[in-house]
């Protein structure tokens, strides 16, 4: 199948449904099939041999790199999901092909919604503009008028606590107070799909208690997020669904408390409170 982005898919409204009949759940997100193939080039060590033979010119080695391998799965409006697993299991590749930042090698990602996404620290601000700058450049990215950035600059300076760093450079933010800002013009944009992948592992534990509080509140208006995380207390805590990546294979999905036993038991580590908090 031929490898397909799609955002911002409009879905018409179906008819009303009888009296005491559930309405299903509209698809969010559905990833069908999808493989993500990197290729790199590294300069290879040469044998004496062949350098002599080579005139002293390295050799340049291509090589593929599997990050997703055929990855399925669905998730309804209104659900938060949470992606577990070591570093390098093809998690943040995923999200990026959610956010339609990398494009799949095979299969196919529908994502229906306006987006909006804290795929890594900072990414998308200018450090040498200040904080209100990049605040509107955000509004702006997102689909925002002026105005309507204008509007929201408040309430998204309010939740960020900065106070006069907004009008300083964003090259003199520590980690954490990039953190906040990018987290809270991120959640202010009125995204249907929030994407979250360990963008708020700088903050301190009060803004963490905030921001967890915030994507209930939106979890609460119907919105979908995705979030990966090694604080799998914060997975089984916030999420209602779980898949478990391993070396660019999905190995599990269901159930949060599940799916993080059967990872924690796979990496023969305790549940207590350290594991929990960061594995």
């Amino acid at each position: 199948m031929s490898s397909l982005s799609a955002s911002d898919i409009s879905v018409a409204g179906g008819p009303a449904s009888a009296p005491g009949i559930a309405t299903p759940k509209r698809i969010a997100i559905s990833v069908q099939d999808v493989s993500i193939t990197y290729r790199t080039t590294f300069e290879r060590t040469p044998t004496l041999k062949d350098a002599l033979v080579r005139l002293g010119r390295g050799q340049r080695v291509v090589r593929e790199i599997e990050a997703v391998k055929n990855v399925s799965f669905n998730l309804e409006q209104g659900s938060i999901l949470g992606i577990i697993g070591h570093n390098g299991a093809g998690k943040s590749t995923i999200m990026r092909a959610l956010a339609g930042i990398l494009p799949p090698t095979s299969g196919r990602v529908e994502v229906r919604g306006r987006v909006s996404t804290l795929l890594a620290l900072g990414v998308g601000f200018n450090a040498q503009l200040s904080g209100k700058e990049n605040v509107l450049l955000g509004g702006l990215a997102a689909g925002l008028s002026r105005a309507e950035v204008a509007q929201k600059y408040d309430e998204i300076t309010d939740f960020a606590e900065l106070g006069d760093f907004m009008e300083m450079p964003m090259k003199t933010y520590s980690s954490g107070m990039y953190s906040r800002l990018a987290f809270s013009v991120a959640v202010h944009m009125e995204p249907d799909i929030l994407l979250v992948d360990e963008a708020l592992s700088a903050g301190d534990a009060s803004f963490r208690h905030k921001a967890n509080a915030k994507m209930k509140e939106l979890l609460s208006q119907a919105r979908t997020m995705v979030m990966v995380s090694h604080a799998l207390g914060s997975i089984t805590d916030m999420c209602n669904k779980a898949i478990w990546m391993d070396h660019g294979t999905l190995m599990l999905e269901g159930e949060p408390k599940d799916v993080v036993e059967a990872y924690t038991d796979h990496a023969k580590v305790k549940r207590d409170n350290l594991t929990l908090e960061d594995v």
